[in-house]
Parts: structure tokens; sequence; C-alpha cells
């Protein structure tokens, strides 16, 4: 029988190590359907082969196009929506140069045939659709960079709706005139068409439009009649993923009852598919393309399952989209679902991939009884989500499970995940509490899940608290949760995470030392956390700190981000840069350095286009020129907007643990 070691909190050995970490980060980044094969495959990221993403088939885990190839796409910069799979056919953009390429994949051995005129890396291309009847011709996004080349003027960025000939090799305009395109689909019989589109200053989960239109191809060139908007207002309601169930009804979800509830459109007529509005997001803010959170059940259409977020964590729903029904739950241990698609009506069968809290993501076949029972669903894994290098089991007992807490005032309350310091070789010093992480998700308009994360994980087991912050503007909690954050960017967030750790290092929560507590993010995170050590109520309300391609500067984010976010700032800052460049200058950190007195660690990827390097560089510098704060900084070559390569993950994660160590571990912490 071994002996429990009394040791302090955070100084516990692991036997979770960077380098597991960052060889165990293989994911998978897209689930896909081959509709008339019902076979599935998935797109891999490889941060073992440079970040580059792999196509494989799932179930014998064979690479169909990997090596030097990069199923990956530009547009939008966040990607999505890279690949489609038909009738044994692959389509996929290759990132390396925007061209879409087509491989058949029913034998090994084949070699990717460009589809797309070389465009020299102008053109970008995402979110495919075949259309059944001519499966040579693909629907799919454009976004032509022809005269912003480098990057440097976004607003010349086009985006249309464009159809590839896969047989002629040519790419046609087919939709224009709005700022941005998603989720093009032919209805089953290719007699009509459905998208989504938006206008500057909107973001899609903002206000958006879906679409209608008839079809007619014509000596293999297609034309649309009779467009009209079926749902979404822009400014005001947002529509997302739309899918055709059958020919005569199409499936999607609105914001309009301040939830993204699920509508239909059948009869020329949009309407919620339940009587009564359900207080549950059954969608997320579009950031990639791609997702899919419903897929038909059953052959007649009148069943599907869907995803909705519950208490911060997906469930899965069987809906009756003509009864009007409240949705019945399947029970599940799956906890953060982006993707669900059909595999077999006739089946009753559909795939997704997921985490449990303790367990990584596994590729999942959901099967329903020809009675639809929920109850007596089946989940059965087809393979794990991603190939891994290596083998590894930890020990039983290391993982830390989530414990999911609405702290502060009902009127604006915070949403929390904490993980307790966990490790069976060990305990704690009684009346210690442990030093925390405070990890910010990004987006802003994102969500922190609860699926197992090797990186909380590796903190946690070296003694290490962990609490993930869904402050106001994240997703999952409705339509005005997201907009709690309307022109208090830097405000908001920056206060609900002091708060949150203010209230659980106290009675009667007392998870954690207030006195030694880190807080970190990337991107928006990252802002969050410059925002916390600057112009916050209280910038030393965090021990340190921990900047991943993080903003220092909101006005130069403004003028330098890319054609997608272009406007975001002005709705997330209150006023555009010409509008009220003080306001600007009052949220951006790169002004306030003075404040700083807690130590800081900024990580930066060299190519992010996102957000440059230079924002973190300026920052290190202006906070070493007035030396009364330590700021280090590590710029990573070849990495861009967030970590994707091996290399980079190990490092960055060893980096962040030494910096706390050194001054979490040996600064006085409250104790109790």
């Amino acid at each position: 029988m071994s002996t429990v070691i009394e040791a302090p909190y955070g100084t516990w050995e692991s036997p979770i190590s960077a380098a597991q970490v960052a060889q165990l980060s293989n994911s998978i980044a897209e689930l896909l359907v081959d509709p008339i094969t019902n076979k599935i495959y998935h797109v891999e990221l490889r941060p073992t082969n440079e970040g580059k993403n792999a196509l494989v088939e799932s179930d014998t885990r064979r690479d169909l196009v990997s090596g030097d190839w990069d199923v990956r796409t530009g547009v939008h910069d966040y990607g999505g929506g890279a690949a489609i799979i038909y009738g044994g056919i692959a389509y996929f953009s290759n990132y390396s140069d925007g061209r879409v390429y087509s491989i058949d994949i029913k034998s090994e051995g084949g070699t990717p045939e460009a589809v797309t005129p070389d465009s020299q890396s102008l053109h970008r291309f995402a979110d495919f659709d075949v259309h059944p009847k001519n499966p040579e011709l693909v629907v799919a996004i454009m976004e032509d960079h022809t005269d912003d080349p480098n990057g440097e003027a976004p607003s010349k960025v086009v985006n249309t709706l464009c159809i590839i000939d896969t047989v002629a090799k040519t790419v046609t305009p087919l939709v224009s005139g709005a700022d941005f395109y998603s989720n093009a689909r032919f209805s089953p019989d290719g007699t009509r068409l459905i998208w989504l589109q938006w206008f500057f200053p909107d973001m899609p989960w903002e206000g958006s439009e879906l679409r209608h239109a008839n079809v007619s191809v014509t000596e293999g060139k297609v034309s649309l009649t009779n467009i009209i908007t079926i749902a979404g207002e822009p400014t005001q309601i947002s529509v997302a993923f739309p899918s055709w169930i059958n020919n005569d009804t199409l499936l999607f979800t609105s914001d309009q009852s301040g939830y993204q509830n699920l509508h239909k459109y059948t009869g020329g007529q949009a309407t919620p598919v339940f009587l009564e509005p359900i207080a549950n997001d059954f969608s997320q803010p579009a950031w990639t393309l791609g997702w899919s959170p419903h897929a038909p059940i059953d052959e007649a259409g009148q069943h599907i399952l869907c995803t909705a977020w519950k208490d911060g964590k997906t469930v899965i729903y069987l809906a009756d989209i003509q009864s009007g029904a409240p949705p019945k739950l399947i029970e599940s241990p799956f906890v953060a679902i982006n993707v669900i698609r059909a595999v077999s009506t006739a089946s009753h069968q559909a795939v997704f991939s997921s985490p449990k809290v303790d367990e990584e993501s596994a590729i999942i076949l959901c099967t329903l009884p020809s009675s639809l029972e929920p109850n007596d669903a089946k989940f059965t894994v087809v393979g794990p989500a991603a190939t891994k290098d290596i083998s590894v089991e930890f020990p039983d007992g290391i993982i830390s499970a989530p414990l999911p807490h609405d702290i502060g005032p009902e009127d604006a309350p915070v949403h929390v995940i904490y993980y307790a310091p966990t490790n069976p070789a060990y305990s704690g010093p009684p009346g210690e509490l442990p030093p925390c992480v405070v990890n910010v998700h990004g987006g802003p308009t994102g969500l922190e899940g609860q699926g197992l994360n090797l990186t909380k994980q590796y903190f946690t087991s070296r003694g290490w608290a962990w609490l993930d912050v869904n402050y106001g503007g994240s997703s999952g909690y409705g339509r005005a949760y997201i907009q709690r954050l309307a022109g208090k960017w830097g405000i908001v967030d920056t206060e609900d995470s002091i708060k949150a750790v203010d209230i659980l290092s106290k009675e009667p929560y007392s998870l954690l030392d207030a006195g030694r507590a880190a807080i970190r993010g990337g991107s928006a995170g990252g802002y969050t956390t410059l925002a916390a050590l600057t112009i916050s109520s209280n910038p030393a309300a965090f021990t340190a700190g921990t900047a991943s391609y993080g903003i220092s500067d909101v006005a130069k984010l403004a003028e330098s981000t890319h054609k997608f976010e272009s406007y975001y700032m002005n709705k997330l800052i209150g006023a555009s840069p010409e509008e009220d460049p003080q306001l600007y200058q009052d949220r951006s950190p790169i002004y306030h350095v003075d404040k700083v007195t807690s130590p800081l660690l900024l990580l930066h990827g060299e190519l992010d286009r996102v957000v440059p390097v230079e924002q973190a560089q300026q920052m290190h510098d202006a906070i070493c020129a007035i030396g009364q704060a330590e700021c280090e900084i590590h710029r990573y070559a070849g990495e861009g907007h967030g970590w994707r390569k091996e290399a980079t993950i190990e490092d960055a994660l060893e980096q962040e643990l030494e910096f706390y160590e050194c001054h979490l571990l040996h600064s006085e912490g409250s104790g109790h």
C-alpha cells in the first residue's frame, strides 16, 4: 500500500509531462460522412507533422491525404469546412497554395489532382457541397485576396459563393454582394439552394440572413432564380447552421427568442420547432466553418438528433420536428460536441466526436432502435478521434473532474468551472489553499467546455487549482449573456475574472489562494490577461499573467486584423477608432504599462496574421523600459494564431509552468 505524501501545492511530481501533452495533441479538426457510402472520415490536426492536417478514414485509421499535404483552409483566417467526401471522391482545400484538390479514396495510392486554377495563393475555398444530380459541380465559399496580396487592406478582400466544375477545372461566380457567406447547401434533389449571408458590422452570431433560391443546371452552368430571405435580420436576429432534412423541410437555428432554438422552413413558412422557447442554445457562434449541431435520424425526416449547450456542456436531444413537443434528453457522458452528422437514417445512426470529462475525444456512432426510444440509444466507439504517436496510461485517480459553479449576483452571474489539485500520490498541507491558474477563453464570444484537457491536468496533477471563467460575453448562455460584453470588452471580462477569484477564495467555497493566482489566455483571452494587469479595477489582483498571441493595442488590431473581424472591434469597444480614439487608448493595455506590477509572460507566433507579433513585442519593450515588473517574451517561428507544432506546444507549456513556479510558489499567499 503506497503512502500519500504531504507536500505544498504546486510542488507535486506528475506523470503528465509537457512532451506527452504535445505528443497527445493530435485532434479531430473536422468530421465527415460520405452520404452515398455512409462511411465516416475525419480531418486530423497533427502537431507531430508541423501542425498539418491529414484526411483519415476513421474506422481503418488509413491516411487518405497526409504528409506534405495540409487539409486546411484560410477562409475567414480561422478556417473550417476544408473537405467533403461524396461517392468515394474527396475534395479538399490545400492550405499551402489555397487550391482545391480531388482524390479517389476508394483505393490506396491515389494522388490528389488540382480542380481549381493556380491563383498564387490569392484564392481560398471552403465549406463545400456537391450537387446531387451533377456531382462534378461543387458549391463553395471563395475568398479572393487579389487586391490584398499582403494582408494590409482587408476591406479589399471579396467573398462570394462560386461553383467549382471539377471536370472542367473552372471556378464560376454564383452569388455576390454580401460581405460574407457560409453553409451553401443543395436540396437532396438538387433543385434548390440555401445559404447564410451577413454584412458589416455584424458577426454571424449578431445578425445574419438565411437565403433560398431555385436551381437550374444547363450545360454544366448553375443559375439561380426566385431568391428570397427565409429568416434572420441584420443586427437583430442571428440564424445559423441550415441543413436539409428532406426535399420539403429545412432546419436551422435562430436566436429570435433570446436563445439559439431550432426552427424549420416548410411549405414556404419558417416556424419554431418547439411550441415554447427553450432556454438552451442549440448552436454556438460560428467562429469556424463546417460545424453541424443537428442531423436527421429517420427516413421520414420527422426526428432529429440535436446538441444543445446546457449548464456549460453539451447534451444530446431527440426532437420531433413536426409535433412541437419538447425534445427528449438522451443520457450520455459526452460533454463537448461541435458536429453531429447523419450516417444512415434507415438504421437511425448518426456520428459525432466528443471527449468525456475523464477521457479524450473519440469518434462515436449513436444508434437508436426502430422505436426511437431515447433511453435505448447505444454509443459505439468508431475509433479514437486522432492517431497518437505514443500510448500513455496515466495512473488511476490522476484526472481532476470539472466542478461548475454559477457565482455572483443574479442580475450579473459568472459561470466558472473549477478543477481541484488532484494526484493520488500527494495531499496538500492542512489549512493551505492551492495556487490557481485562472484561464480565460478566446473569442471573446467563446466558451470553455468541460471535456478532458491535458493542459489543465498538467497543472492540477502538480498541485495547482485550475479555474475556467466563462465571463459575460461567453456563448452557450443565450444572446443576452453574449451582449453583456458589447461596448465593455476589457471591462466585463476582466472584472468577472477578478470577481471569480475573490468569491471562490472565501467561504463558503475556499477553493483557491487569491494571493497566488495567475491569469492566462490566448487571443482574446490574452487581451483579457493584459487588461486585467493594466486597466482593471485592481491591476495587482493576479500574482502573474501569461498572454498567448494576445492583443495589447486594440486600435492597431482594428487597423491590421483580417476581414472577418475587421468591424468586430466597433461593437466590443463601443465605437470605431475614428469616432472615439481616446476610448481605444483607454482600452489598450499598451498605453497603461505603468500599472503593471505583476510578472508577465508573452508567447506569440511569428506568422500571426490575426494579431501581429508586434503587439506582444511592443508590450514587452514598454514594460521593460519602465522596469517595475518582470516581462518575458518567447516568439515562435513558423507559428500563426495558436499553436499547431509539437515543439511549440511543449515549450510554451514548460515556459508557463516554470514562470508560475518562480513567481507564485515563492510569493506570500493567504493560506486560508
